[in-house]
């Protein structure tokens, strides 16, 4: 059972999100626990703790945190991500998403399918950096991390 069945997201002391925000979290978690891949790698000849896993994300103290348990509550893995590789293409996809939110009221459809073509885009590219920054630590497809990636731009807005 490589797969995360349970996401909280501990965005204790941040801000509220926009209700736009806050629809990507809802939308983000139910795809994410209705199919992702999400396996912890053997380390140090130590046996992995099995999932289905619980996972909390959180930033604290400037970074971002995977805190990782077992279905029984017991730690399965934590680590924590410097923000540094996220901040542009955060800020990048924020910055496009709210063209699109302002381009659905007043362009035609084929300016907006352009804005949201780099929007993909740019979305694509920070799920490339997670894995990435995931390397060694949690293997995850591509589906994923992209749901993740969406995560962590809710938090990074509050953040």
């Amino acid at each position: 059972m490589s797969r995360i069945a349970n996401i909280e997201i501990d965005d204790a002391n941040l801000p509220a999100p926009t209700p736009e925000i806050e629809q990507e979290r809802k939308v983000a978690v139910f795809d994410l626990l209705e199919d992702n891949s999400f396996t912890l790698p053997a380390r140090d000849d130590r046996p992995t703790p099995e999932g289905p896993y619980d996972l909390t994300l959180a930033i604290r103290e400037k970074r971002l945190v995977f805190d990782i348990k077992t279905a029984a509550r017991e730690t399965a893995a934590e680590f924590h991500l410097s923000l540094g590789p996220f901040r542009q293409v955060v800020k990048d996809y924020f910055q496009i998403c709210e063209s699109y939110f302002d381009a659905v009221k007043t362009l035609p459809p084929s300016q907006i399918e352009t804005i949201d073509m780099a929007r993909r885009g740019i979305h694509m590219e920070g799920s490339r950096i997670l894995q990435e920054r995931l390397e060694g630590k949690a293997e995850i497809d591509i589906d994923t991390a992209r749901r993740l990636f969406t995560l962590i731009c809710v938090l990074h807005f509050g953040g």
